[in-house]
Parts: C-alpha cells; sequence; structure tokens
C-alpha cells in the first residue's frame, strides 16, 4: 500500500506562493539548467531590438528609464537580458544626439522565487558616470530591484514603466482550473499529470484558464505602461491548432516525466489518486489562442506576433551518451517543476521520481535529441 504520507497537495494551496524555478545552484537548480533558454533566447534578439527601435525617447533628465522583466526567475538569462536592452537603448539616445537618462531595472518574479541567488549574480552598480558603467563588463549600468508578485494583478505604478521584457513564463497558469482535479467534472484529468494528450474538455479548461490569465497580465501592463512605451514577450508555443498537442511541452511532461509517475503508482510509492491531483499549470497556446485574447481586451496593438522555433531544451556536451541526454532531461524537467513535485509527493519520492524519468529517457536519447523541439509566441505589442 503506498504511504499515506504528511505532504502539501498543491491543488490546495496558492500557487502563486510557493511555485518558482529551482532556486540555488544544485545539479538540477535552474542557474544549471536554463542555457537552452539562454540560446533560445538569443535567437531572438533581433525581434527585441526591432521592439526596442519603437520604444519613445523620453527627455533624459525627467524621469529615469524603466525596464521590468517579469518571471525573471533566478539565473544570469534575466540579467543578460537586461543588459541588452538598456545598452539598445542608450545607443538610441547617443544616436539621437541626447545624452543617455539614468537607467532602472525591476526583477519580478513570484515570491517563492530564488532571489537571493539572483542578487548574487547581479554585478555591482559602478563608475562615477554612465558612460563608465556601459563600458564596464564588471559593472552595470542602471539601479536595481526586486518586485515580488503575480503578474496577472498589478506590480507597478501607473504609467512608470517604458519596456516590459518577459521570456518563458506566460506558458505557467495562475492555477490549475479546477474542474481538471474534481472527479465530478468531464474535465476531469484521471491518469494523466499534464494535458498533453488529454481529453478536449481538459484542455480546453486549460485553455480558458491561459485566456484568462493572460487577458489579466495585459490589463495590469496597459495601466503601468508609460505612452510610448513598448513590451516583448516569449512563451511557449504550438503549431497545431489541437491543444490537446502541446508540442514540445507535451514532450517534456507529457511522455517519460507521465510515465515515471505511472511507475510510481504501480510499484505502490503512490496511490492513482495521489497522482491524479497533480497536474503541471503549463499551457502551450497557439498563435490564435493569443491573438484573440490581444484583440479581444483592445489596450494594445500587435507590432508582431509569430511562431519562431526556437530548438531543443536539452544541451548536452556529447550528443552521443544515452546517460547524458537522460539526465539532462530529468534535470530539465526538475529545475521547472521539482518544486511543485517535492511539495506534492515529497522530497524523497521526487528523487524516486526523477531518477526514473532519467532512465526512461536514457532509453529514448536518440528520438528525444531528434523530436524533442520548443516553438514558442513571440509577440511585440505597444499601447493602443
Amino acid at each position: 500500500m503506498a504511504p499515506a504520507g504528511d505532504n502539501v497537495v498543491v491543488s490546495k494551496m496558492k500557487l502563486e506562493r510557493m511555485l518558482s524555478m529551482k532556486g540555488g545552484r544544485g545539479e538540477a537548480s535552474y542557474v544549471n539548467n536554463s542555457q537552452a533558454q539562454a540560446q533560445h533566447a538569443r535567437s531572438m534578439l533581433h525581434l527585441l531590438r526591432e521592439t526596442l527601435d519603437g520604444v519613445r525617447l523620453s527627455p533624459p533628465h525627467d524621469f529615469p528609464f524603466v525596464v521590468a522583466d517579469l518571471g525573471c526567475s533566478c539565473g544570469s538569462n534575466t540579467i543578460y537580458m537586461v543588459d541588452v536592452i538598456i545598452k539598445h537603448m542608450t545607443k538610441r539616445y547617443e544616436a539621437a544626439g541626447c545624452d543617455p537618462p539614468e537607467f532602472s531595472a525591476f526583477f519580478s518574479d513570484l515570491p517563492s522565487n530564488d532571489f537571493n541567488t539572483l542578487f548574487q549574480l547581479l554585478p555591482p552598480y559602478g563608475g562615477l558616470s554612465m558612460e563608465e558603467c556601459l563600458a564596464s563588463n564588471t559593472h552595470r549600468s542602471y539601479f536595481a530591484a526586486g518586485v515580488p508578485g503575480s503578474f496577472y494583478y498589478r506590480l507597478f505604478p501607473a504609467k512608470s514603466v517604458d519596456v516590459f521584457y518577459s521570456a518563458f513564463s506566460l506558458h505557467w497558469l495562475s492555477q490549475v482550473p479546477d474542474v481538471v482535479l474534481d472527479k465530478r467534472s468531464t474535465a476531469y484529468n484521471k491518469g494523466r499529470i499534464f494535458i498533453h494528450g488529454a481529453s478536449e474538455s481538459t484542455a480546453n479548461a486549460y485553455k480558458k484558464q491561459f485566456q484568462s490569465d493572460l487577458a489579466g497580465f495585459l490589463r495590469s501592463r496597459s495601466k503601468e505602461m508609460k505612452t510610448g512605451g513598448s513590451m516583448f514577450l516569449v512563451c511557449l508555443g504550438r503549431t497545431c491548432s489541437d491543444p490537446t498537442d502541446q508540442g514540445g511541452a507535451g514532450l517534456l511532461f507529457g511522455t517519460h516525466f507521465q510515465d515515471a509517475w505511472d511507475d510510481l503508482v504501480q510499484e505502490g510509492l503512490i496511490t492513482s489518486e495521489k497522482r491524479d491531483n497533480f497536474n503541471i499549470p503549463v499551457y502551450a497556446p497557439s498563435l490564435e489562442d493569443f491573438k484573440e485574447v490581444v484583440e479581444a481586451d483592445g489596450s494594445f496593438i500587435i507590432n508582431k506576433l509569430e511562431v519562431f522555433r526556437g530548438g531543443s531544451p536539452l544541451v548536452v556536451n556529447h550528443p552521443d551518451d544515452a546517460a547524458e541526454i537522460g539526465r539532462a532531461l530529468a534535470n530539465s524537467c526538475r529545475s521547472v517543476s521539482g518544486v511543485l513535485v517535492d511539495a506534492h509527493i515529497g522530497d524523497q519520492l521526487s528523487d524516486e521520481l526523477f531518477s526514473r524519468v532519467a532512465m526512461r529517457a536514457t532509453c529514448h536519447a536518440k528520438e528525444l535529441l531528434e523530436q524533442l523541439q520548443f516553438f514558442h509566441i513571440v509577440a511585440s505589442l505597444s499601447l493602443a
């Protein structure tokens, strides 16, 4: 018989108080498993710079130029991207014959994010002048602050932010839809921990939650953005119109990860009910899913909206080493979902789960490298 345990059921908690990428600097931490996100983000820099070229240059001495990264997590990727944004805007000011303003950067994520690790990675503010800061590789040229809170609600004062940037975060829902965990509902996701391959009712519940969340995000940003500001958004997406086919996210969470949960049930380590009470709160939208919400909200003009092929989430040194690929998949899963898994079944069973993910992925290493590809929705928006 599976142990009853005294672990927390994730669905009964406030998700925004506990969801985070895995903190610290361990083997399965986000810091050590976000190289793919870095590669994907850098491959989109030309699209980001197009967005920044549309930002209005405010008089440099009136107010600081404010950048906010929403869903910053705890690795160095956010620091790199903020640096790119500020250096690009500085060049624009200089090209216009203006002295650059002072810059402020806000790093925002849920309260459970490992802000300590992030701030330890942050270079010190230094230099007597903006020019000295910009010329330095060891100092930052902006003032920095952390902003804890959900980006589905207000985070900043009205008309206070010039550029919003958010990458690889908006596919995380504010909650698992209640009906997905309700045995009486046709949307009950029995036997599954993700919507990949689930019923149409389950997928539609996830879609409805995503669109409701995105609408809240847009309403909040429309109040916080300065006139002439812009927003650059990237989230997991899919190319198929069917929401039960979650593309790369489906392969990440809906195959070997799913099978590892089934292993724990079959081995009597957890009950099937324990498994069924866990669902990954992720939805990879289609282009149309995203566009519907932006147009219905009406606060923003779509400057660009496209599906971008990001590539594999697996970064390995030896592509012929099946065991390394297996560990990479397990660590990739654990870095983004491990906090939720730990809360649901405890650390010990979490270790068991992810070791099984690694073993299963090792047996399918070649096909994982060939088939596991992420597509992203990329959106450039400005106030209507």
